[in-house]
């Protein structure tokens, strides 16, 4: 069940690029579709809040940017749980809080209560189940880690595509009261995707071996060593400002279709749209990622997926009917998708493979206050001025920057160093591999006499020294 000693890292375990890989890859592909598209799917609920509780938008705003708060801001709670507990474990916790969350949210009588419950609760339960199912899929893959991750990154728009017309629906037959529960009860099916993720285990060895092996030296539960490392510090800066603007198009983009008077299901079907044409943009910038020439230059590929999505979000602030947003929803697609399938590849290339789990909490946690003030200034924003153009336009010009700072900074300061993380990573790791497997370690030597005691004890088994793990040294 994912004690401690399976989560001390990959040290001297080879990813194995496939076999039950795929079935970790199938869960964090429900994770990831439910941590990234719940928050937009449930925008289509804001239209009747805003009736029943007499508030604005920048309030019912504020249910998405908690729970994408919660998503990012308890990054080191997350990394904590996993080096201490494990993977699997912790995520089965959260699928319960995810779960329980939004079965307590429909019987709320106040946005306040939501808040709690929709947004603190049930954020809290798919961070727990976010970073781990990334952390186990880093553990799995590494040659075909950039289709992984984009094939995993997939599961947000299928989802969005889902959710979206689904709670549609649920509004319409049952209210955003039993919406809101029969959704909590779809939450319960990230308890079982964290049950798929099975610990990798380093090659048996005799009993001799195994007692000194599980002395180890703890791992620190959460490494600031990163923030040495320059790359890590501009990419965290560039992520912090980029989800300023990231997450506002699709929260507000049902909203707007509904305020230029078209029906709520024709509104909703917009984020169907950009689901769609998101599912084919990640798996590809997964495989284009992964080219020999374009891997170890990554980081340029997603500055220029996150230009691409500002320039979307500039163009949108145009629209005027409803063909105007559909245009803005493929290209808005096909950018988020880059962005999406690159950002967590990107930054697991930086920090190497040991130093992901607390990487990527920390970044989460410098996100995180980004994340929360972003769809509801943007929601005051709409308030004050009733259009949505400068929403738009405010989110393109945060993601734009983020796009400059996170390439010229590169280009300027870490030049060589983007070009050979990867490579200086793996090698690492498979001169780590190799000692193992050539030389036995300190903690792992068996005795001389005992070997002497043995061959003399058994000898018809001679021929068998040189295989016999229990006696190789």
């Amino acid at each position: 069940m994912g004690a401690v000693v399976a989560d001390d890292g990959p040290s001297g375990v080879k990813a194995p690029d496939g076999g039950w890989g795929w079935a970790v890859l199938f869960g964090c592909f429900i994770i990831t579709g439910f941590s990234y598209a719940f928050p937009k799917a449930v925008s289509v609920f804001f239209k009747e809040l805003i009736r029943e509780f007499g508030i604005g938008y920048s309030d019912t705003a504020w249910i998405s940017s908690i729970l994408l708060a919660m998503l990012y801001g308890t990054g080191p709670l997350c990394s904590v749980c996993v080096n201490r507990f494990g993977c699997r474990p912790v995520m089965l916790v959260g699928g319960l809080f995810a779960s329980v969350g939004m079965v307590i949210a429909s019987f709320c009588t106040s946005i306040v209560q939501i808040y709690l419950t929709a947004g603190v609760i049930t954020g809290l339960g798919l961070a727990l189940n976010f970073q781990p199912s990334l952390i186990m899929l880093n553990r799995y893959f590494d040659k075909r880690r950039p289709l992984a991750n984009g094939l995993s990154a997939a599961g947000s728009p299928v989802f969005l595509c889902a959710l979206s017309p689904l709670g549609q629906i649920l509004q319409h037959e049952y209210g955003w009261r039993g919406g809101f529960l029969i959704l909590g009860g779809m939450l319960l099916n990230c308890c079982v995707c964290g049950a798929l993720m099975r610990p990798l285990e380093p090659p048996k060895t005799s009993e001799a071996t195994q007692e000194p092996a599980e002395k180890k030296v703890k791992k620190k539960l959460l490494d600031f060593s990163v923030f040495k490392d320059g790359g890590f510090v501009i990419y965290t800066l560039a992520a912090s400002i980029m989800v300023l603007g990231l997450f506002v198009p699709p929260v507000f983009v049902v909203s707007y279709a509904k305020d230029l008077g078209y029906q709520d299901t024709k509104a909703a079907f917009l984020l169907t749209i950009l689901g769609f044409i998101d599912i084919f943009a990640r798996p590809i910038c997964g495989m284009v990622a992964g080219l020999k020439w374009v891997r170890p230059r990554c980081v340029y590929l997603f500055s220029f997926a996150m230009i691409f999505n500002g320039f979307t979000d500039l163009m949108g602030s145009m629209s005027v009917d409803y063909g105007g947003l559909v245009v803005f929803c493929i290209f808005f697609g096909i950018s988020y998708g880059m962005v999406g399938a690159l950002q967590f590849e990107v930054l697991m290339a930086i920090v190497g493979t040991q130093k992901f789990s607390s990487a990527i909490g920390l970044v989460l946690l410098a996100e995180a206050m980004a994340v929360l003030i972003g769809p509801p200034s943007a929601g005051k924003l709409l308030d004050a001025t009733g259009r949505y153009m400068f929403v738009f336009i405010i989110a393109g010009i945060e993601v734009t920057t983020s796009a400059l700072v996170l390439a010229l900074g590169n280009f300027f300061c870490i030049k060589k160093k983007t070009e050979e993380p990867h490579t200086k990573e793996a090698a690492a790791e498979r001169e780590e591999l190799n000692k193992s497997e050539d030389k036995t370690p300190e903690d792992a030597k068996v005795d001389s006499i005992e070997v002497e005691q043995f061959l003399k004890d058994e000898p018809e088994k001679n021929g068998e020294v040189v295989t016999n793990p229990e006696t190789c040294v």
